[in-house]
């Protein structure tokens, strides 16, 4: 090699790890994601992305309570969680959610002491999935906060360039044009309040989106016979059970000093109904991993169990639906009442009464003449 071209290799390997070690340095002043203090000297912005903003939320927020789930229970606003149940909550939902992952996500969570977890759960979390590490979704060493996490969040140019956004949104002169152009498109973090995360638009057109008439069509479509087969995709009873022990049961018993107050979620009637009519043995295998978890949860004290599956004034009202199981924000406070009113509770005595009459509930129903 000659001398020029060893010269010319030299400033290119300097002017590159002069970028690096800007970036890390942006990163660490800034810290978007908030992982390794609260925010401070720049506005907090957050992310959508639940799986990479928990990591944040996790060692930036002051919280005795931590709400999890899947989609079910990403528009929760932690102001009506703390308002209703009178705690200060944490709220770490993730759209599309396993159970490995949201148990994974609760330890890290559990780390900083709370007092409480609430946890909407339903069978279909329990499905098959991969070790934490092998997860494609989630950044594992983020939470763990090791040198591998840290190192990757700080030189990270994605970043680097949320970095250099929020530090423009810091400057008073450039604040609101820079406000204007923020969105989830563009940038990674266009949310400036926790309570605004992952909630429905203030203009978001709710009855035209929840209303019995969608709720039939997705009725319609996943009973066809051409679709009903993926109503039995993940329901293993054998692998849900093995991942309720590894992930729910385990996180339990290693906590005894949390309350654990654990919430099925409110599904349409059709969802049920659906499984009756197209796939019956995926129904069976509902029945009977109910018939498992349910007992084995009554046997820890610091578990409280609510089953809302058979909550008829919620899912018989199909105009509470988007489709067979998304119910509408209204929901969402009509669940924490009943939480707080604890409605719905399954009693220790008689652990397989609420299954009971979700069996006879689904057993019962007719599909009407509902207006498509």
């Amino acid at each position: 090699m000659s001398k020029n071209a060893s010269r010319d290799l030299l400033r290119f390997l300097c002017a590159s790890g002069l970028v690096i070690v800007m970036a890390a340095a942006l990163n660490f002043v800034v810290d978007p994601l908030q992982l390794l203090r609260p925010a401070r000297f720049f506005p907090a912005m957050y992310s959508p992305d639940s799986r990479m903003q928990d990591a944040g939320l996790i060692r930036s927020q002051d919280f005795d309570t931590v709400f999890m789930g899947t989609s079910l229970a990403i528009h929760f606003r932690k102001s009506d969680i703390d308002r209703i149940l009178g705690v200060r909550s944490v709220k770490l939902a993730m759209t599309g959610s396993n159970s490995r992952e949201q148990s994974f996500v609760l330890a890290a969570a559990l780390e900083r002491k709370p007092k409480r977890v609430i946890w909407q759960m339903d069978d279909w979390i329990f499905r098959d999935a991969p070790d934490i590490d092998q997860d494609i979704y989630i950044q594992a060493d983020l939470y763990r906060r090791n040198a591998k996490g840290i190192a990757s969040y700080l030189v990270s140019g994605a970043m680097a360039r949320e970095s250099l956004w929020i530090l423009a949104r810091s400057i008073p002169l450039l604040e609101p044009v820079v406000a204007r152009l923020t969105n989830g498109v563009m940038f990674q973090f266009p949310i400036s309040r926790v309570d605004d995360i992952n909630v429905l638009r203030p203009d978001f057109d709710v009855p035209g989106f929840y209303n019995a008439k969608n709720a039939f069509t997705a009725f319609i479509r996943i009973t066809d016979p051409v679709r009903s087969r993926y109503l039995a995709e993940g329901y293993d009873y054998d692998a849900m059970v093995r991942s309720f022990e590894h992930d729910a049961i385990s996180l339990i018993e290693k906590n005894p000093e949390v309350k654990f107050d654990i919430y099925f979620a409110p599904y349409s009637i059709l969802q049920f109904v659906a499984m009756r009519d197209a796939s019956p043995a995926t129904l069976k295998t509902v029945y009977d991993f109910s018939a498992y978890a349910v007992p084995r949860l009554m046997q820890f004290p610091n578990v409280s169990l609510h089953d809302f599956r058979a909550a008829r004034e919620i899912t018989h009202d199909l105009g509470n639906y988007g489709d067979v199981v998304h119910h509408s924000p209204a929901v969402d406070l009509k669940v924490l009442s009943m939480l707080a009113e604890r409605r719905y509770a399954v009693d220790r005595a008689a652990p397989m009464a609420s299954l009971e009459r979700l069996k006879a509930q689904v057993e019962a129903y007719r599909v009407g003449d509902i207006e498509r």
